[in-house]
């Protein structure tokens, strides 16, 4: 075998996007240029890597093995270079963050003055939902990932961040509120919920199994956005994370119904592998929210506290 780390990396991105078109605009390289290293990376096997059926490109099972054995051999090759530079003094690499929907309200905090002290480190975070998050850990596809909801089945280590607080929330003068003074009230008004999976429903429905409310009217809506929205427009209540909703009750456009065992209280946790060789950006940003973390929560959270 005699390829080159340039044709691991075109290979991998011609797998990525099943294209050679867009794969040679992603890389800033010509058509035939990408399909020159991609032959020549072929032949080095006998078995074919990529099949083209009418005009799209499909992976061979073989050429998916073929792609995640490129994956670990640029993967190391990355923090080989990223140790060189930590030890001239400067950490330089890539932190890749899977966060669930909420979390795009609590995660950039935790960010923004380390990406200012680490101008060499990118960030790629990706807002997604829970079962997504999971399954990036579980692939070891991403650095950390920020969850409420603690998976299973997987070894784990973790940091708690901050306290992540559910209200019943209502738009602001609905008519009906004033009648809800107990959680049996529920069974008489609309509630919404979040899609199958969400940890924000897990967690109201454990409520509303605790409290044996019998759901009678509910719509479902697949982001707390969305929720945030339909609440807004009055179309029914829900139990959601307050650290989304605070610009709308600053604005009175929105209100909390105060009912026994509520909030509904998790954690914000930032996780990773325990099998993980951490990179040096990956163990820089660990020491860095040790440190600071507390310090962050004072500055940028500091309103939570009031509710």
């Amino acid at each position: 075998m005699n390829y080159t780390l340039n044709q691991l990396r075109i290979f991998l991105k011609v797998v990525e996007h099943k294209s050679i078109t867009k794969a040679s605009e992603h890389l800033h390289l010509t058509q035939p240029a990408v399909s020159i290293q991609i032959k020549n990376f072929q032949d080095q096997f006998d078995i074919p890597l990529l099949e083209k059926i009418g005009r799209q490109i499909q992976v061979t099972n073989f050429g998916k093995e073929v792609a995640g054995s490129c994956r670990v051999i640029l993967d190391e090759i990355e923090r080989v270079e990223n140790r060189k530079m930590a030890y001239l003094g400067h950490v330089i690499g890539t932190l890749r963050v899977s966060v669930v929907s909420t979390g795009k309200y609590v995660m950039p905090f935790f960010f923004s003055e380390f990406m200012e002290k680490y101008p060499g480190i990118q960030l790629n975070m990706d807002v997604t939902n829970k079962s997504k998050v999971v399954r990036s850990i579980e692939k070891n596809d991403v650095d950390f990932a920020l969850v409420s909801v603690l998976p299973k089945g997987f070894a784990i280590e973790q940091i708690k961040l901050m306290k992540n607080q559910l209200f019943l929330v209502a738009k602001k003068g609905k008519s009906e509120s004033a009648s809800i003074q107990s959680a049996k009230d529920l069974e008489n008004v609309t509630l919404l919920f979040r899609e199958n999976g969400s940890a924000t429903r897990m967690a109201m429905e454990a409520y509303l199994k605790q409290k044996k409310v019998q759901v009678n009217r509910s719509m479902e809506l697949t982001s707390n956005e969305a929720i945030k929205q339909a609440v807004l427009a009055g179309l029914g209540y829900s139990i959601m994370p307050i650290i989304g909703i605070m610009n709308q009750l600053k604005n009175h456009e929105l209100e909390i119904i105060h009912l026994s065992g509520l909030p509904v209280v998790t954690d914000w946790n930032l996780i990773w592998l325990k099998s993980k060789s951490l990179s040096p950006a990956a163990e820089t940003y660990l020491k860095y929210i040790e440190e600071k973390k507390e310090e962050i929560i004072k500055h940028h959270f500091a309103w939570y506290a009031d509710f």
